[in-house]
C-alpha cells in the first residue's frame, strides 16, 4: 500500500519588525511637558524680578520704628504713609516731576528727530567715510561721562545756560543720538534702493523721500528709540546733578538723593521716595508697552 504524504510547506519569511513613530498625541505631550518646565522657570524669573520691588512696597508703608525693630523683610504692622507725604513735601516733588518730564519728552524727541536725520544722510546718502563716520558715533557712546563733564559744565557757563534745564536737554540729545544715528545708519544702509529709485523717478525730492518712503518704513524702530531715550534719559543722574544747581530746575533722581543724610538715612522715606519715583517711568512703560513690542518685531515680518 502507498502511504499518502502531506506536502510539506516552506516556513514563511520572518518580517523585520517595526520601529513604532511617535504619534501625534505623544509628541503633543512632550511639548506640552517643556511648556510647563519653560512656564514655571518664567515664573520663577519673574518673582526674582519683581522681589525687590516687593521689598520695596514693603519698607514704603513702614514706620521708622517698625524697620528697626522687625528688618526690611518683615510685614508692616500698620500702614505708615507719612514717609510719602515727607517725600512730596520736603523736596517739591511736583516741580521735580514736571522738571523730569520736561527734560526727558525734548530729549526723546529731539534725539529720535536727529539720529533720523544724521542716518538718512549717512545711510541712504552714501556720504563719503561713511564708515569712519559710523565708527566714531559708536566710540562717542563709550566715552565716560565722567571725562566730558568738566568741558560741557564750562561751554555750559560761557554760553549762559548754567543752571538750565536747555543744557542738560542739548547734552543729552547730542549723547542719545549718536548710539540712535549708530542704529539707524545700520538699518537703512540696508534700505531696498528700489524704492529710492522710484521715487526720484516720479520727482520726489530728497526731503520728501525722507518723509514720504523713509519714515514710515522705520516708524516702528523710531518709536522704539524715543521710548528708550525717555526712560535713559529719566533715570539719569550725574549730568543733571552737576548742572541743575538749585531745586526748581532738578529732576526726580537728585530729589531721591537729597534723602540721604551724612550721618543716618530714614529708610521708609527713602523706600516711599523710590517708590513714588519709579511710577511715573512705569506707566510711562506701560502706555507705550504695545509700540515697543511692535517696533522690536517689525523686522521679523517683511
Amino acid at each position: 500500500m502507498s502511504t499518502l504524504t502531506a506536502p510539506v510547506t516552506a516556513p514563511a519569511p520572518s518580517t523585520p519588525s517595526r520601529t513604532r513613530r511617535p504619534s501625534r498625541q505623544d509628541e503633543r505631550h512632550r511639548r506640552g511637558v517643556a511648556r510647563w518646565f519653560v512656564l514655571a522657570a518664567a515664573v520663577l524669573a519673574a518673582l526674582v524680578m519683581l522681589a525687590p520691588f516687593v521689598i520695596m512696597v514693603l519698607n514704603a508703608l513702614k514706620s521708622p520704628q517698625d524697620y528697626s525693630q522687625n528688618g526690611p523683610l518683615s510685614l508692616p504692622t500698620q500702614l505708615y504713609l507719612d514717609g510719602v507725604t515727607t517725600f512730596w513735601e520736603r523736596t517739591e516733588f511736583p516741580v521735580k516731576l514736571w522738571n523730569s518730564f520736561f527734560i526727558s519728552g525734548v530729549v526723546a524727541l529731539l534725539g529720535t528727530l536727529l539720529s533720523l536725520l544724521n542716518a538718512y544722510a549717512i545711510g541712504v546718502g552714501r556720504i563719503k567715510g561713511r564708515l569712519w563716520i559710523v565708527t566714531l558715533f559708536l566710540l562717542a557712546n563709550m566715552l565716560p561721562q565722567e571725562a566730558l563733564i568738566y568741558p560741557l559744565f564750562d561751554m555750559a557757563q560761557k554760553v549762559g545756560l548754567s543752571n538750565s534745564q536747555w543744557s542738560v536737554i542739548i547734552i543729552f540729545t547730542v549723547i542719545q543720538s549718536a548710539f540712535g544715528t549708530y542704529l539707524l545708519a545700520s538699518v537703512l544702509g540696508t534700505f531696498p534702493p528700489a524704492l529710492l529709485e522710484a521715487a526720484a523717478l516720479d520727482g520726489a525730492g530728497r526731503w520728501r523721500i525722507l518723509w514720504k518712503v523713509v519714515f514710515p518704513i522705520v516708524r516702528p524702530t523710531l518709536g522704539v528709540l524715543m521710548i528708550f531715550f525717555f526712560i535713559w534719559t529719566w533715570n539719569e543722574f550725574f549730568i543733571p546733578l552737576v548742572m541743575l544747581t538749585t531745586g526748581d530746575t532738578q529732576t526726580v533722581p537728585i530729589a531721591l538723593a537729597s534723602l540721604q543724610g551724612d550721618r543716618m538715612m530714614d529708610a521708609p522715606t527713602t523706600n516711599a521716595g523710590a517708590l513714588i519715583s519709579l511710577l511715573p517711568a512705569l506707566v510711562f512703560f506701560l502706555i507705550f508697552q504695545r509700540t515697543l513690542t511692535r517696533g522690536v518685531t517689525a523686522g521679523s515680518v517683511k
